[in-house]
């Protein structure tokens, strides 16, 4: 075998294994000379049985004659405590000659500990969680995205566990989860105000009994079918996803390379790129709010799905977009995220009526990443009302050429709103909101000094303040409006006063004229 390869030992390596004793049959022998050969990565192995290259970690080498004989597995234990922290896990089992599964199946029967989280970073409820399902008798693991951040050194919003019970064993472990949910069945586990998310392990593949059904588009339409722990791994969208930790020894278990695309900052698919987009086009929203969110580079295998895909968004159900849409807007990197999407047919997909380089859209997305770094409040509805604002004024346009103003800007609210609904599901809280900011406008712009106080004290004025401001600074001819509000709110009560004074051109302002009432002529008593 090594002949065919052009591959030699040198006199030490043959001399190292004529004297070496190895406690199994010839094919553990072979095995471990395989094994030298994958370490090499050479011609040849130097200057002795299982030692490579001085560049590439050592591995360790044979006892001298008579002493203490190690075994296959003291041999694989060592080199995995000796170079796990230097080699990713993808390249310690290319080291090895073994797959990720095999690697971590190796590890979990020798007991060899992983890499490591603290405990202390983890929430309480969730580790209760973990603690109370393995208690009775299930396995329980923190998976996904706490564990990413964690990793990443970020403090994670949310804190989902993975389980080997059933929905409806969790909710017999915990009286007060709460089952959701029909296309994936999850429990809610509460504490106080603090809900703890546990699902059941998935598998990929369903069989023709389970619980499963897909769309002729491959979208999945309900997905209850149970599996392992490493199938519930495959099952998963992104390999950074899906990483689990076990609390109780402080270890990561990952079986698809997720810790390697960590370390080199990458967001890959599990499994084949385009059938995990076609099973849930959301996949592909989520890729663009992790890559703005994490800085990661996307793999090339998404970017070349994207202008193929993206129409497939159209299939999902107005609310879960909006649900979606909503994630990207308030993750503090929306401006990131749209620089990346408006190019694409996603931002078609979402929002055709948007110009793709629309300046208002890139400053409102900045000045929404400033407040939520601020700690400042922000609703996704301005954000909303920001994209679909050109598709409004050209509505208002066209019906006010034969209607009045109020009665065009209502029906160029009404019919923006309608359409934008059939993709994604505003709820009627921000519609409404909408519909006030876009109200405001003319007023704001019309400087009127009877109306000043009333707006300042309108609910929606600030909001529509701020979307003046942005069009303004977008080129729109607002500015002297948008800088004529911002003095007023500065100034004292005698500024203010001064300001509308000048809105009067310096006279008094007219009293309103009240209407003359008519006097009836009282009639003459006849006689």
């Amino acid at each position: 075998k090594l002949g065919k390869q052009n591959l030699h030992f040198s006199e030490p390596a043959r001399h190292a294994m004529l004297d070496y004793r190895w406690p199994g049959n010839v094919r553990e022998l072979e095995n471990a000379i395989e094994r030298a050969v994958i370490l090499c990565d050479g011609d040849s192995i130097l200057p002795e049985l299982l030692a490579i290259d001085a560049g590439q970690p050592r591995a360790p080498e044979p006892p001298p004659p008579g002493a203490e004989q190690t075994s296959l597995e003291d041999y694989f234990v060592s080199f995995v405590l000796a170079h796990q922290d230097s080699l990713t896990e993808t390249e310690l089992a290319e080291k090895l000659g073994i797959s990720r599964k095999s690697l971590w199946e190796r590890r979990q029967r020798l007991n060899i500990p992983r890499k490591r989280l603290v405990r202390n970073h983890v929430d309480p409820d969730a580790i209760d969680v973990v603690e109370r399902l393995e208690d009775a008798g299930f396995q329980a693991y923190l998976v996904g995205g706490c564990v990413r951040d964690l990793l990443l050194g970020a403090h994670p919003k949310d804190f989902d566990v993975a389980t080997s019970a059933t929905p409806e064993q969790v909710k017999r472990v915990f009286r007060r989860a709460r089952l959701i949910g029909r296309r994936f069945r999850i429990a809610h586990v509460r504490y106080g105000r603090h809900i703890i998310e546990v699902s059941t392990f998935r598998k990929a593949q369903a069989e023709e009994e389970d619980e499963r059904r897909l769309a002729d588009s491959g979208l999945i339409l309900r997905d209850n079918v149970w599996g392992t722990l490493d199938e519930d791994a495959f099952r998963r969208d992104f390999t950074i996803n899906a990483l689990y930790y076990d609390p109780q020894n402080e270890e990561i278990i990952d079986f698809v390379g997720g810790l390697d695309d960590l370390e080199h900052r990458r967001l890959r698919f599990i499994g084949d790129t385009e059938t995990r987009l076609r099973e849930d086009p959301v996949r592909l929203l989520r890729a663009v709010r992790f890559r703005a969110k994490l800085g990661f580079s996307l793999d090339p295998d998404i970017e070349a799905a994207v202008p193929e895909l993206a129409e497939h968004l159209r299939e999902i159900p107005p609310a879960r977009l909006f649900d979606e849409v909503c994630k990207i807007f308030v993750s503090g990197r929306s401006e990131a995220a749209w620089d990346y999407l408006a190019p694409t047919r996603v931002r078609w997909a979402l929002f055709p009526c948007c110009p793709p380089d629309d300046p208002l859209v890139k400053l409102a997305m900045r000045n929404t990443d400033r407040r939520i770094a601020e700690d400042k409040p922000v609703t996704p509805g301005f954000l909303f009302a920001v994209v679909m604002w050109r598709d409004f004024q050209a509505r208002f346009a066209a019906h006010g050429e034969h209607r009045k103003p109020a009665e065009a800007r209502a029906a160029a609210a009404a019919e923006t709103l309608a359409e934008q609904q059939q993709i994604i599901a505003i709820p009627r809280r921000f519609s409404q909101f909408i519909r006030d900011v876009w109200g405001l406008q003319h007023r704001l712009e019309a400087l009127r000094p009877r109306t000043v106080v009333g707006l300042m004290e309108h609910e929606r004025f600030r909001a529509a303040y701020d979307f003046l401001v942005l069009r303004g600074e977008a080129g729109e001819p607002v500015a002297d409006a948008a800088d004529w509000w911002t003095r007023y709110q500065d100034a004292d009560h005698d500024g203010r006063d001064a300001m509308l004074d000048e809105l009067h051109g310096g006279a008094e302002p007219e009293k309103k004229k009240g209407r003359r009432r008519k006097r009836r002529r009282r009639k003459k008593p006849e006689g």
